[in-house]
């Protein structure tokens, strides 16, 4: 069971009651501290948030970079392979095209879902 008398303050502990002003200055200090806690929380919580945020969007650039270093390599080696069977001259027109028309093929598949998102996303509006 809950000590009630060792919370409140020593008026009441003793069985006085307290009148309704002294309610109210209770009420706006405990308001106040409350307030003051939960800034001071928030804060915490802001700046590690913040740092956090800062920590993800660099290993995730790094990430980028790294994916990208290695989609290079593995284009320069593939024109070096072809270049022995094909020639190099002719390996470095087949290997650039052939990686711009998959790249063609992912952006008309992106816009197509874009725009059957944007279509679906209209008629619920629509709708509602």
């Amino acid at each position: 069971m809950l000590d009630t008398q060792a919370a409140l303050p020593p008026a009441v502990a003793e069985g006085e009651d307290l009148s309704l002003m002294e309610d109210v200055r209770l009420l706006v200090g405990e308001a106040r501290t409350f307030a003051q806690a939960e800034l001071a929380y928030q804060k915490t919580r802001a700046a590690f948030v913040g740092a956090e945020t800062r920590s993800v969007a660099v290993l995730g650039i790094g990430a980028m970079v790294l994916v990208l270093l290695a989609i290079v390599a593995l284009v320069l080696g593939l024109v070096i392979a072809l270049g022995t069977l094909i020639g190099p001259w002719l390996a470095m027109i087949v290997v650039p095209v052939a990686v711009l028309a998959v790249a063609a093929i992912m952006a008309v598949s992106a816009r197509a879902r874009l725009k059957r998102m944007l279509t679906l996303l209209s008629s619920k509006e629509d709708v509602a």
